[in-house]
């Protein structure tokens, strides 16, 4: 199963460092029944589109809540056996959550099939979206336009080997 993991660029310098994405549990974003009932398509690779755009999101909530990482959405894609991801059944249907699975453990890099990562040129829209993420939560229209402006940006890829390169 593909699932994808929410991260900083610091958070994955971390865990290039220790060989890991963990401790478990680790939050992710997955083709969840939910998400296949919200999103309705049959598509598998739109389905995985929206886990990916849904794990973005989730950088970018982490990203304004740590000032001192780099304005830039990062989401890995891990490969892990079937069952290991596990949607909560009481949150499976809260807009919040759709597509929310934990994995129990935590994963080793060797795992990663790719890594998903806003290009230099998003920085600004990026800093905005995080920035004004606590006002659009509380309903400002105007906030909300600016953090899906972060949206207009798509992830480049980048194979795990170029994970160094990446955390320079």
């Amino acid at each position: 199963m593909r699932v994808y993991v929410p991260l900083t660029l610091s958070g994955l310098a971390e865990a290039y460092k220790a060989g890991e994405l963990g401790p478990g549990p680790v939050t992710a974003y997955a083709v969840t029944p939910a998400l296949r009932e919200w999103y309705v398509s049959d598509d598998i690779e739109e389905l995985e589109y929206a886990a990916l755009s849904r794990a973005a999101q989730a950088s970018l909530r982490a990203l304004a809540v740590d000032r001192q990482a780099p304005r830039r959405r990062v989401v890995v894609a891990v490969d892990v056996p079937d069952g290991q991801a596990v949607a909560d059944p009481d949150r499976g249907l809260d807009q919040s959550s759709l597509g929310e699975v934990r994995i129990a453990t935590a994963v080793p890099l060797a795992k990663v099939a790719a890594v998903h990562m806003d290009a230099d040129d998003a920085q600004a829209d990026i800093t905005a979206a995080a920035e004004a993420l606590g006002a659009a939560d509380l309903g400002d229209d105007d906030a909300q336009f600016t953090v899906d402006g972060a949206e207009d940006h798509e992830l480049l890829w980048y194979a795990r080997q170029e994970i160094p390169h990446l955390i320079g």
